[in-house]
C-alpha cells in the first residue's frame, strides 16, 4: 500500500491565492489584522487577511492601501454579511438596564450608538471597485450575483461555514472555496444557521464531512496551532488551513498588551463560547464579564445590537487594563501560541509541518 507524503510544496490552490503555502492567517477584527501584519504574512507565503467587517469604507480604502504599499498585491479582505438591524426599542432598553451596574462600575453613561454596524454593502463596494485578491465573508450567504460581480473583477470568494449544510450552501451560491470553522476557533462563529449556538462540531469532524460533501476546496478552521495539526487537516482533506490564535502575538498584530499578557502567561486560562460581549457565540478567554452575564444568555439582544451597547465597557476596560471586563478572543488551543515575527510564526509552521510529513510513514506503519 503507497501512501503519499504529506508535503507543502506550492499547490494550485495556494497558487491562486498568491501564496506558497496553503495557510491563511484568519481575520481577526478590533484591530488585530493590521495591514502590517497581512502584509507580513503574505511576504512569506501565506495568506494575509485584513478584517473589514467592523471598518467604514473609508478606513478600508487607507488600510488597503497600506497593504500595497507595503509591497503586498496578495492578500484577503473579511467582511461580515449582516441584514438591515431591526431594533426593538423594548430590547434595546432592557438590554442597556441589564448593563447599567457594568457602566457604573466604569464611571460610564449609557448612550446609544449613531448606528448598529457599518453597511455591507458600503464596504462591498469598495472590495469591488479595489479589484481585491480575495474577499472572505463570514455571518451569512451572499446572494449568487455578488459572487459573479466579484468574479467579474477577477476576486475569489470564499464562504464560512460551521455545518455541512452551510457548506453546500456557498457550493452552490458559487464560492471558490468554504472554510470550514469547526467550534475550537477563537472569536465569532462565522456560520448563519439557526442552530448556531448548539452545533458544536469540532474542527476534525467538521473537515472531513465537508470535504466528503462538496467539491470545491475546503480550508480547515478551528484549534490549529502547529504543524501537526495543519499536517492532520491535510491528511483529512484540507487543501489550506486557517489559523487566528496563532498569529495574536505575532510583533505586527494589533492586539491589546494586556491580551497578549493573558495569552502568554495565563496558557492554562479556560476559554468560553459567549455571547456576552456581542450577542453572537464568540470564544474567549473566560472572565468575569463572560460569567456575570451567563444567567443572561438567552435575553441578550443579537449581533449587533448587544456588540454595540457594550463597545464603551470593553474600550474603557482596555483603557484601564482591566481584563476582566475585555473580549480575549482566542482558541481552545491557544496554549500553544508563540511570541514572534509573523514570518518566523509561518516559518515554524511550515518546518513542524514538514517534519510530520516525513515522520508519516513510519508513524503509522504505513509502507509500500
Amino acid at each position: 500500500m503507497s501512501f503519499p507524503p504529506l508535503d507543502l510544496n506550492p499547490s494550485e490552490f495556494a497558487r491562486q491565492l498568491g501564496g506558497l503555502y496553503p495557510i491563511i492567517q484568519a481575520p481577526m477584527a478590533g484591530g488585530i489584522t493590521t495591514p502590517a501584519l497581512v502584509a507580513a504574512v503574505s511576504r512569506a507565503g501565506a495568506l494575509g487577511s485584513l478584517a473589514c467587517g467592523m471598518l467604514t469604507p473609508q478606513a478600508m480604502r487607507e488600510k488597503i492601501a497600506e497593504i500595497r504599499a507595503l509591497g503586498c498585491q496578495d492578500f484577503s479582505v473579511n467582511l461580515f454579511v449582516l441584514d438591515d438591524v431591526p431594533t426593538d426599542d423594548a430590547v434595546v432598553a432592557a438590554a442597556l438596564k441589564r448593563l447599567a451596574p457594568f457602566y457604573a462600575a466604569a464611571g460610564l453613561a449609557p448612550v446609544l450608538p449613531k448606528s448598529w454596524a457599518q453597511s455591507t454593502q458600503a464596504q462591498l463596494e469598495v472590495a469591488l471597485e479595489l479589484r481585491v485578491p480575495v474577499v472572505s465573508f463570514t455571518f451569512d450567504l451572499v446572494d449568487r450575483d455578488v459572487i459573479k460581480a466579484l468574479h467579474a473583477r477577477g476576486t475569489r470568494v470564499i464562504g464560512t461555514a460551521t455545518t455541512v449544510d452551510e457548506a453546500l450552501a456557498w457550493e452552490e451560491a458559487g464560492a471558490d472555496a468554504v472554510c470550514a470553522q469547526g467550534i475550537e476557533a477563537g472569536g465569532h462563529r462565522g456560520g448563519f444557521s439557526r442552530n448556531l449556538g448548539q452545533e458544536q462540531l469540532g474542527c476534525m469532524a467538521l473537515l472531513a464531512q465537508v470535504c466528503a460533501a462538496v467539491g470545491i476546496p475546503v480550508i480547515a478552521a478551528g484549534g490549529i496551532m502547529d504543524g501537526g495539526g495543519i499536517a492532520a487537516c491535510l491528511a483529512l482533506g484540507a487543501t489550506a488551513v486557517q489559523l487566528g490564535t496563532a498569529f495574536l502575538c505575532a510583533d505586527e498584530a494589533g492586539t491589546h498588551p494586556l491580551w497578549r499578557q493573558q495569552l502568554l502567561n495565563h496558557r492554562a486560562c479556560e476559554t468560553a463560547l459567549t455571547v456576552a460581549f456581542s450577542g453572537r457565540p464568540a470564544r474567549g478567554l473566560r472572565n468575569r464579564f463572560i460569567d456575570e452575564l451567563a444567567l443572561y444568555a438567552s435575553e441578550i439582544p443579537p449581533y449587533p445590537v448587544q456588540n454595540a451597547l457594550t463597545a464603551p465597557l470593553r474600550a474603557q476596560a482596555a483603557l484601564k487594563g482591566d481584563w476582566e471586563g475585555m473580549s480575549l478572543w482566542a482558541g481552545q488551543a491557544h496554549a500553544l501560541i508563540r511570541s514572534a515575527s509573523a514570518a518566523e510564526i509561518i516559518r515554524q509552521l511550515v518546518a513542524q509541518t514538514r517534519e510530520v510529513a516525513a515522520k508519516n510513514r513510519p508513524l503509522y506503519g504505513w509502507s509500500d
